[in-house]
């Protein structure tokens, strides 16, 4: 498979509907769509997750209920099964906490004319 050039439309065009859905409380559990039942892999702050069950369960569990959130870039690149992967750095403040940076990693694969996330990082 070749390098997908679209990649930076792809990338930031993930994103913005990524943390559209998280943003959203009454969205967020939306996102398990965006997750593989079994092939997905998520780090959320050291923890490690396998599969969009109990990937769910951990975003699921976060009890903020607003997000303000700053992206300050987001980069992609091609990857040579026709993946992107993608890397947000940003600002963010969940309900009245103070605020703090954060990265976040994607790599997208693709699917059946579409993409999941099958790596997820955020720190």
């Amino acid at each position: 498979m070749a390098l997908n050039p679209q990649y930076e439309a792809i990338g930031k065009g993930f994103v913005q509907q990524y943390y559209a859905l998280f943003d959203d409380p009454n969205q967020r559990a939306s996102l398990a769509n965006m997750y593989n039942v079994e092939s997905s892999f998520m780090t959320f702050e050291g923890t490690q997750l396998q599969g969009s069950v109990k990937i769910m369960e951990k975003l699921n569990s976060l009890r903020f209920q607003k997000i303000n959130r700053i992206i300050t870039d987001v980069d992609s690149q091609p990857m040579f099964d026709g993946g992107v992967l993608i890397n947000v750095l940003g600002r963010l403040q969940t309900d009245e906490d103070l605020s703090h940076a954060y990265v976040q990693t994607f790599v997208l694969k693709p699917i059946e004319g579409s993409f999941f996330v099958q790596h997820d990082i955020f720190r």
